[in-house]
């Protein structure tokens, strides 16, 4: 995860201060001691810093089906897996939230995708969704499965992780989300491995076979828990959807983390790291050097990370070393502008 809580940098920074008249450390209303450019989560340690950032025990283990054939009808046919966000396309940015998956099965025609996955397909294609969510499931062996339609522009790990924990601690047969109207949503949801299979065993047995027949045929039987989250829950029907979707990313609370995703994808970075600690040495290197040294300073800590072959910790020591530097460029500034440097030692 990226972290960046822009409003938790502002209240123990000082952007705008002049050169030379930085402080060290700035009260503010949040709790705990902090200093500059220091969040209370790198105090506090790593318990305080699961506790902020709202982690819970650790989620059950899981695979994923992701059901990615549909006709798209309400798109005119257009090929919806593909359609891009973001610059990602729809499917990849699902494939992302469930990366933490032990199998990913997508039942669809085979496609290039961000990251390896398992292939299936309904028989016949097109038989629809209880007859693809059937197909996805013979190649799992987890006890607890994730159904994912593929047109999820704001999908999660964190939604996945909080369905989990809601399905574990429910004892239910699932947990789903609920859109903004309070609908369900049974293909962004959790679901006991067993339930669905026997649920589904039931239904063929019922109806000579799975094509054509609704979700709800089998959502109907399970018991059930929901999770409300109408900006998780949002799809893509409709090419309103869509530039909705492409829209909203790229507002103020969401286009930092959504363009660094965007970035890691592109460019096959997997790698954990608080964008905070980097925005701070920008900022650092910006008021101490010279503008232009924001970019030039961090692109040179990522490349002394990646020389190193470090991860997070790498970039983390990298970054706190180039910011001492720049406070010490910062000092002899202001050094300068006071005085002409520090004072001589008395000549005897």
């Amino acid at each position: 995860m990226w972290r960046t809580a822009w409003n938790s940098r502002r209240c123990c920074c000082a952007p705008c201060d002049p050169p030379g008249r930085r402080r060290p450390s700035v009260p503010c209303d949040r709790p705990g001691p902090h200093t500059r450019g220091v969040t209370d989560n790198a105090t506090a340690g790593p318990a305080a810093t699961a506790a902020a950032l709202g982690a819970t025990a650790a989620p059950l283990p899981y695979d994923a089906v992701v059901l990615a054939g549909g006709a798209a009808r309400r798109l005119g046919g257009a090929d919806k897996p593909g359609v891009r966000i973001g610059g990602r396309a729809l499917l990849d940015r699902v494939l992302t939230a469930c990366a933490d998956a032990r199998t990913t099965v997508v039942v669809a025609a085979p496609r290039s995708t961000a990251r390896p996955v398992r292939w299936a397909r309904e028989e016949p294609p097109g038989a629809g969704p209880v007859a693809a969510l059937a197909a996805g499931l013979r190649h799992t062996t987890a006890a607890h499965t994730v159904v994912l339609s593929a047109d999820l522009p704001f999908l999660r790990a964190d939604t996945l992780r909080r369905l989990l924990t809601a399905l574990g601690e429910s004892g239910a047969d699932g947990a789903l989300l609920t859109d903004a109207e309070g609908r369900d949503q049974p293909l962004v949801a959790a679901y006991r491995t067993a339930a669905l299979r026997r649920e589904l065993d039931a239904l063929a047995a019922a109806h000579d076979g799975l094509t054509g027949l609704p979700l709800r045929r089998l959502t109907g039987a399970l018991r059930l828990t929901r999770v409300p989250d109408p900006h998780a829950s949002f799809d893509c029907d409709t090419w309103d959807d869509i530039v909705n979707a492409r829209a909203r990313i790229r507002e103020h609370g969401h286009v930092l983390d959504e363009w660094i995703s965007a970035v890691k994808d592109e460019l096959g970075i997997d790698l954990d790291v608080d964008t905070n600690v980097l925005l701070d040495l920008a900022r650092d290197a910006a008021h101490g050097v010279a503008r232009p040294a924001a970019p030039l300073t961090t692109f040179l800590v990522g490349y002394a990370a990646a020389r190193g072959e470090g991860g997070p910790e790498a970039v983390a020591e990298a970054a706190r070393k180039a910011a001492a530097l720049a406070l010490r460029w910062e000092e002899e500034a202001a050094e300068a502008r006071e005085g002409g440097g520090p004072s001589a030692p008395d000549a005897g």
